[in-house]
């Protein structure tokens, strides 16, 4: 009889292996598409006002390029620039995926601000390591309690956290003028603001001659911490599917009231913990304008994200090249500020835009 060649078996192991890197990468293709098209078409017509207006959009989003990136001192800006928004960003991934709309991550930054200042000023004698770490601790708590006011009001009266929040934005930002020209004010000062902390109590650089501290790797180890806690973690399963649907998440046995609680403190313990940095690591003291937005920049930055908090990482980076580019652009372009504003505008807009699409799209046809 002649020998029969059979072919080996295949292996089913590596069929399966890469069936699923192809979908995986389907998926990430599928959530990265929307946001990158959204930034594109943004700029597009950002490009095309330029034009209108008699500006050379190629060369001045050269110029915005080249100078965000022309050295490590200017990449450095950009990241110290990115650090708070991505720390709110991916504190609002996790109340946004607990569909909870915690649009007071401005007065959760104010609120953390506050306390990391009187921290900072105070319990004077403390070695560096621990007055650093009380610093931040205590910025991280009263943004999460600052939260939790809303997410008490929503649980027991189940009042909209979109306009408690946005409330307590405003007792917030009130609530440090009256600190900065009151009790935190500095002693024979002629401008509204704290004393400055200590230079034993600054966060450390990480890079030499340059602003850009420490908080820009914490910023990411949380990032990946938080997506952890979310995609891996039984608590982070409860707080996605009461995002989802909560009275399936009732009827399962998910405490609702309790997941909704965990997300919008965990959210505010973030913007908290950013305005806690940009005291220990940029201002070194408070001032009454100390945020120039950054909760509701940061809003975008999770819609960007697709509410994953390692997406975050990139889409806060962008955004902080897109706010120093525009600065370039005044300045080296001539460029006017409204203009800027504008373009600025326009891509918040079609972030949020193509963020609505996709949730009007996934909702279930009646």
């Amino acid at each position: 009889m002649a020998d029969i060649n059979i072919p080996p078996p295949t292996n089913a192991t590596s069929i399966l292996a890469g069936a699923s890197l192809r979908a995986g990468l389907s998926r990430l293709a599928k959530a990265t598409a929307p946001p990158v098209v959204a930034v594109l078409l943004a700029l597009l017509a950002g490009a095309v006002l330029l034009a209108v207006t008699g500006f050379y959009a190629f060369d001045i989003f050269t110029v915005m390029v080249n100078g965000v990136f022309q050295d490590v001192g200017s990449i450095a800006e950009m990241l110290l620039r990115a650090t708070p928004l991505i720390l709110i960003g991916i504190g609002l991934c996790v109340a946004f995926r607990c569909s909870i709309w915690n649009i007071g991550a401005e007065g959760q930054f104010y609120a953390g601000s506050c306390a990391a200042t009187f921290c900072g000023v105070q319990f004077a004698g403390l070695p560096s390591w621990a007055h650093i770490l009380l610093i931040l601790v205590a910025g991280a708590a009263a943004g999460a309690l600052w939260a939790a006011i809303a997410g008490l009001l929503k649980v027991l009266f189940n009042a909209s956290e979109i306009v408690t929040t946005i409330m307590l934005n405003y007792i917030a930002i009130f609530m440090t003028s009256y600190l900065v020209t009151g009790p935190l004010m500095e002693s024979g000062a002629a401008y509204p603001q704290s004393a400055k902390l200590l230079r034993e109590v600054w966060l450390p650089r990480v890079v030499p001659s340059t602003r850009l501290h420490i908080g820009i790797l914490i910023a990411v180890a949380l990032a990946m911490i938080i997506y952890v806690f979310l995609f891996r973690s039984s608590a982070g399963y409860a707080v996605r599917i009461v995002g989802i649907n909560s009275h399936a998440a009732r009827y399962a046995g998910i405490s609702v009231r309790r997941s909704i609680l965990l997300a919008i403190s965990i959210s505010g313990s973030m913007a908290g913990l950013a305005g806690a940095m940009q005291i220990a690591g940029v201002t070194h003291r408070l001032y009454q304008d100390i945020s120039p937005g950054y909760g509701f920049e940061a809003i975008a930055v999770a819609l960007l994200a697709n509410n994953n908090p390692v997406g975050a990482i990139f889409s806060g980076i962008l955004f902080a090249v897109l706010d120093s580019g525009s600065e370039l652009m005044q300045i080296n372009a001539q460029v006017p500020q409204v203009l800027v504003f504008i373009i600025q505008g326009m891509v918040i807009l079609s972030v949020v835009g193509f963020a609505a699409l996709k949730f009007q799209s996934a909702r279930p046809q009646e």
